[in-house]
């Protein structure tokens, strides 16, 4: 059994950054060359960042509470789940701090696009922010995934 914990711990990192970087390195990116609707195209980006987001919630959680159980109190010293935490602050603060707020924008500047209305300036630097937090995340991810690999005993 405490082979396919370890294993389901693999999985749930891997999937977690993997599909992180799929969706925001290529899968979006795609989106807004091919579809000519910019809007279309933020539209279906912030669906997959959403699915993304709650499945990055219950890998960390489960991944939380692996690392707990492995290392028990001594898991606050331990840095994999120190990387683990600050993925999951990332997450949270991106999908119920910063998202409501674009979208709320957005069901604002109806029935224009938010970034054909006043409401451009301030969405540009949310967006801005969410990048770099997203950006920040996927290096911690990075990091997360090597650390992973590099311990024999997950």
């Amino acid at each position: 059994m405490r082979n396919l914990s370890r294993h389901f711990a693999v999985f749930s990192a891997t999937l977690w950054v993997g599909g992180m970087w799929v969706i925001a390195y290529l899968a979006v990116p795609v989106l807004f060359q091919t579809l000519a609707d910019r809007q279309l195209a933020g539209m279906l980006a912030g669906k997959l960042f959403t699915w993304m987001a709650f499945a990055g919630i219950g890998c960390a959680l489960y991944l939380l509470a692996y690392r707990f159980y492995e290392f028990g109190r001594s898991v606050w010293k331990e840095p994999v789940f120190l990387v683990i935490v600050a993925m999951l602050i990332l997450v949270v603060i991106g999908q119920f701090g910063i998202q409501p707020v674009m979208a709320n924008m957005k069901s604002q500047a109806l029935p224009l696009d938010v970034m054909q209305s006043t409401l451009a300036p301030q969405f540009k630097e949310l967006h801005g922010v969410a990048s770099i937090l997203y950006r920040i995340q996927s290096l911690l991810g990075g990091l997360l995934v090597a650390r992973l690999f590099a311990i024999k005993n997950i």
